[in-house]
């Protein structure tokens, strides 16, 4: 099966952060959230801003399955580096969430870190 064909569970969540402070949230996630979740190997394609209104922000991670995200979600969240690091922080300036996984292949995924803005 050639390599292009081969799909990977990505994830896309979605965040609404309280009012005025996206922009602190966003340093957040580019300064600790990001390098570490990257730290923890997980393949961080796109984060940033959404650019329809002034409170949403996005994150886009790719797992090779879904097994492989639920394992690597339990682990991380349940660091403690992540409990005794920033989450107080992230987690703060968010009203809510929600994630979406959908399965695409290496061609998509790469087309989503070309468009990230981060």
């Amino acid at each position: 099966m050639p390599a292009s064909s081969i799909k990977r569970a990505v994830e896309i969540r979605s965040y609404e952060a309280q009012p005025g402070t996206r922009e602190a949230f966003h340093a957040l996630m580019s300064d600790q959230a990001v390098p570490m979740l990257r730290r923890w190997n997980v393949d961080v394609v796109a984060y940033g801003p959404s650019g329809h209104d002034a409170d949403s922000y996005f994150l886009i991670r790719a797992y090779r399955d879904v097994a492989e995200r639920d394992a690597s979600q339990d682990a991380f969240y349940g660091s403690d580096e992540w409990r005794n690091g920033p989450r107080q922080a992230i987690l703060a300036p968010i009203r809510h969430y929600t994630s979406i996984v959908m399965s695409l292949d290496e061609a998509c995924i790469d087309a989503l870190r070309a468009a990230s803005p981060s």
